[in-house]
């Protein structure tokens, strides 16, 4: 979960849910950004940057051929932009103090420096100029999951298997860095020939900490971006790595979960619990760290980052990071970093990011735009189950990844093996075990210690191990965990440990275990001191994994929609998430020094909770389209993956939604698109969808031109006037496949084209069918249709609002080919004016 201290500021954060973060607030935005103090602007040009890049298609939108970034490369205009760069920055601000961090000159055209508001206030007066904004802050949002993903038997299988699975495409990740030592980043594998991927001219930073040959053909690039937090003198160069190292243990876990080798030993606490392997196994991994352990990251680092890496020739870009906060302005879509990612989709670049871990509140959404593929967060069927059974013979289950007690053991309380002299008023939180100076060894030796969970563990003041290291050096038999009543309704986690441990994660149960252990208590007649408990108990240990559990289902910290549009939380009609992906006790490589979680501290692998987690799943399976399907736009691989999602869970129910963060499982009801967007990701129905939803970069651009008073502001993002597009396009007009109308009034009519990719060259009949969201009619036309192979359909959906009403709605419209393709676009309509 979430920690939000004033202690400490953050501003990128990992979309990690055990991770803490760290803001910058807003007085601290305040501050850097007075008249008398100087800051990190970020400045455009009016001129489009020397990188041509063709549109994704007609201007239509529906063709489905992408053109490699690596064409447009042409470093001696980027050499002769940065000159202009730095030419204005002379003219502008002659004779002054500045420092230029960055060229932009790929993606966008422009660069940062740390300037006083004044001195941004005279650039932005330049006639060259188009923009200037201040740098924003940005939060952080497997053994097992291929296989509840059907992938050996499925997606790998029908294309060569696990060896040949997302060979020569490259995955771009922008996060923490990378441990180039993980073998899950070897090059060292069984099998063909695996070279790299001409169009992909990337480097290899050498730097201290990550030396020369750091790189390989699996990895085949690395760089760090850090210029921003230089200039803030936030970055420590030797506490921070500044380099390509992953200091923070995140980074190297997206990467592995996406692109991560096959069949890789998971070791951690010295117990071995199977082998890790990455979505797309053999696909390249390229590192772009601009996030940091210790106090995260800055947008302008991340743009360059951005820059960078479309420059380099990626063709997916993995962002498991999230604003801290909604952007400003007239909307949502408006922010560097997102047009930052529109002109790499432009470029064939398929986008995929963390929809942030603030739900499960509504509008907690925090990826906004339609050209980025959001994925939220769900369960998977493996869980890890301990238990510890009571003298009396009761049995009671929990959490732990360890190892159990052979025989049965007494038990003692903390607060009841005190060293002489210390006392509870002089340590109040000594039930949690952090000091072992506070206790007397021969009252724990050979016994099992009894810790209280607090709520100072979710707060991650106090550790799991560190009370592993007091049990330890008590030469306890083994420890447990009860539930503290502070803590009561938190879901723990299945925590490694290196001696026999468990955690009661049941209030009920923990109460079981006080009551039995205080019947037993023994005393000193004089006193009345307990001086011992004649309790007993023998643990089990939870190294064994269970499977068949109901899933997936949403959990409760993925964020939802509806997808905010501005900062005064109007609805836009955009569908987020766009789909749901495992990101809830994930198993993936880890930096042994990195200090992301304490409990996996020193590790190679760990596991971890998250949309951070979610989101390379459905990279590396967009690895795998794109490698059977070169020429997919970005557009086109985000309609694969959405349209053949899973609509029930593994029992053929319906998937559910945890609603609340305390005792999420008491409180789920079946998910809306809202919470699942289109469903969960299906990995080898992906692979062959039939039907494509495609969208060129030019309708991304009648979209925003179509929001009331964008013109100047996408002249001042893109160079582009709207006055060159002859019409704008309402967002629920964009060809995506999905509908979501914020507010529906009488009639509206949208339409969408679909384009036939079907392997086979006979046609294929669709008959249509639909579920209307409550208070709307439907209709589709036509209702039946046949489609050859590359051949397009254009489809008119007609909604009435039948009634007033303001409560969201929701239904589905689905095809059905006669050759076995299944089709399925959801429908939400919010606010229902009847006219």
């Amino acid at each position: 979960m979430e920690e939000y201290s004033s202690l400490v500021r953050f501003v990128f954060a990992l979309c990690l849910v055990s991770s803490s973060v760290l803001c910058l607030d807003d007085s601290d935005q305040n501050a850097v950004a007075s008249s008398s103090s100087s800051a990190v602007y970020i400045v455009t040009l009016k001129d489009p940057p020397p990188s041509v890049h063709s549109s994704s298609g007609r201007e239509t939108g529906h063709s489905l051929t992408s053109t490699s970034s690596q064409t447009y490369r042409t470093s001696n205009r980027s050499a002769s932009i940065v000159r202009v760069h730095d030419s204005l920055l002379k003219k502008a601000l002659r004779n002054e103090n500045y420092i230029k961090l960055y060229s932009y000159h790929y993606l966008i055209n422009g660069f940062s420096a740390v300037i006083t508001q004044q001195q941004a206030d005279r650039l932005a007066a330049r006639e060259e100029v188009d923009n200037v904004v201040l740098d924003f802050p940005v939060k952080k949002a497997t053994t097992h999951t291929p296989q509840f993903l059907g992938l050996p038997r499925g997606a790998w299988l029908r294309e060569g298997g696990s060896e040949y699975a997302g060979e020569g495409v490259v995955i771009g990740f922008i996060d923490t860095g990378i441990d180039p030592t993980h073998p899950s980043f070897s090059d060292q594998v069984p099998g063909h020939s695996y070279p790299v991927p001409p169009r992909f001219t990337g480097v290899c930073e050498v730097t201290t900490g990550f030396p020369a040959g750091s790189c390989n053909r699996k990895l085949v690039g690395a760089r760090h971006f850090a210029e921003s937090a230089l200039s803030r003198g936030v970055l420590n160069s030797s506490q921070d790595d500044a380099s390509p190292f992953d200091g923070d243990g995140h980074g190297t876990h997206t990467a592995s979960v996406a692109a991560g080798n096959h069949g890789v030993p998971v070791v951690v606490c010295g117990h071995h619990l199977g082998n890790a392997s990455g979505m797309a196994p053999r696909a390249h991994v390229a590192i772009y760290k601009a996030l940091y352990k210790r106090f995260g990251g800055f947008a302008a680092d991340i743009i360059a980052a951005i820059d960078q890496a479309a420059q380099d020739g990626v063709d997916i870009i993995n962002l498991s990071i999230t604003p801290n906060r909604r952007p400003p302005g007239i909307a949502t879509f408006f922010n560097p970093i997102d047009m930052a990612l529109l002109s790499a989709v432009k470029a064939g670049i398929f986008v995929v990011q963390a929809a942030g871990n603030t739900g499960p509140a509504p509008k907690s959404m925090s990826s906004f735009s339609p050209w980025i593929f959001t994925v939220g967060a769900t369960s998977h069927d493996r869980v890890y189950t301990n238990s510890i059974i009571l003298g009396n013979n009761v049995t009671i289950s929990g959490v732990g990844l360890a190892s159990g007690t052979r025989t049965m053991h007494k038990l003692v309380l903390a607060a009841h093996a005190l060293r002489n002299g210390t006392t509870i008023m002089d340590a109040i939180y000594i039930g949690e075990c952090q000091d072992s100076s506070s206790y007397d060894q021969k009252l724990v030796q050979g016994k099992i210690l009894v810790c209280s969970y607090t709520v100072r563990f979710i707060l991650g003041v106090s550790t799991i191990k560190q009370a592993l290291i007091t049990a330890k050096n008590l030469t306890a038999a083994g420890l447990v965990f009860y539930m503290d009543p502070s803590s009561t309704g938190f879901q723990m986690t299945s925590t490694p440990m290196d001696i026999p441990g468990i955690l009661i994660s049941s209030p009920q149960d923990s109460l079981a275990l006080l009551q039995y252990y205080n019947t037993s208590l023994s005393r000193d007649n004089a006193s009345g001191k307990i001086v011992g408990s004649a309790s007993v108990a023998r643990i089990v240990g939870g190294m064994k994994p269970t499977y068949g559990v109901t899933s997936p289902k949403v959990m409760y910290f993925s964020a939802r929609g509806p997808d905010p549009e501005d900062n005064s939380f109007q609805d836009a009609d955009v569908m987020k998430p766009n789909l749901v992906a495992p990101g809830n006790s994930i198993w993936g490589a880890w930096s042994p020094l990195g200090i992301g979680t304490s409990d996996f501290q020193g590790e190679r692998f760990a596991m971890e909770s998250g949309t951070s987690m979610s989101a390379p799943h459905v990279t590396g399976i967009a690895a795998l389209i794109k490698q059977k399907f070169p020429h997919f736009t970005p557009a086109a691989i985000g309609s694969a993956l959405s349209t053949t999602a899973s609509l029930t869970d593994r029992k053929g129910g319906p998937i559910m939604a945890q609603r609340t963060v305390l005792n999420p499982d008491a409180t789920q009801t079946p998910a809306t698109p809202f919470d699942m967007g289109s469903g969960f990701v299906n990995a080898t129905a992906a692979l062959d969808p039939g039907l494509i939803f495609d969208i060129g970069y030019n309708e991304y651009m009648k979209f925003l031109c179509g929001i009331n008073g964008a013109s100047p502001v996408v002249l001042n993002y893109t160079g582009e006037s709207c006055s060159a597009y002859n019409s704008s396009l309402a967002a629920s007009d964009l060809n995506l496949p999905s509908v979501t109308i914020a507010k529906l009034v009488g009639t509206r009519t949208v339409l969408r084209w679909i384009t036939n990719i079907a392997a086979t060259v006979a046609n294929e009949t669709y008959t249509v069918g639909w579920r209307a969201p409550e208070s709307v009619s439907v209709k589709v036309s036509p209702a039946k249709f046949t489609i050859g192979k590359g051949q397009t359909r254009v489809l008119s959906l007609v909604f009435g609002a039948m009634k007033n009403d303001t409560v969201a709605s929701f239904g589905r419209i689905g095809m059905v080919g006669d050759r076995g393709h299944v089709v399925n676009i959801p429908v939400t309509v919010i606010y229902k004016i009847a006219v």
